[in-house]
């Protein structure tokens, strides 16, 4: 029996907090049960210091991540596409499954705020980890 892995996207508008985050978890939860990818409608190209300071908190290293576009991921279908409440629809990214998380944008929040929204992710993601 083939063990196929789970493609799993996250879209968020810069990639360089919530969707990388989001694939970080991913990884960290699922382990070798999926593939987890992110991707910015308007990649910032760098992702943010104050990601990588609270995923370091948790021992994963965020500065190896890449803020990316959607040009950049691969062209596959995906198992579940979650965009970030941020409104960004994917109509050329195929998907079985679209989600839309309401999550705010802790780019300027202080770092207290910052993880719960980190925390908030990691939550999400075990929900999705069970279902999909």
């Amino acid at each position: 029996m083939l063990d196929i892995k789970k493609k799993l996207l996250f879209v968020c508008i810069e990639n360089s907090n919530r969707s990388q985050m989001s694939q970080a978890f991913a990884k960290i939860l699922g382990g070798e049960t999926v593939e987890a990818y992110s991707a910015g409608s308007r990649p910032s190209g760098i992702v943010n210091p104050k990601a990588i300071a609270s995923m370091q908190e948790l021992g994963y290293d965020l500065s190896k991540h890449d803020s990316k576009s959607l040009s950049d991921i691969p062209d596959v279908e995906y198992d579940a596409v979650v965009t970030m409440g941020c409104g960004d629809a994917c109509p050329h990214v195929r998907a079985k499954n679209r989600v839309d998380w309401q999550i705010p944008d802790p780019k300027h929040m202080p770092p207290d705020e910052f993880r719960r929204v980190r925390d908030l992710i990691k939550s999400k993601i075990s929900e999705l980890l069970n279902v999909i």
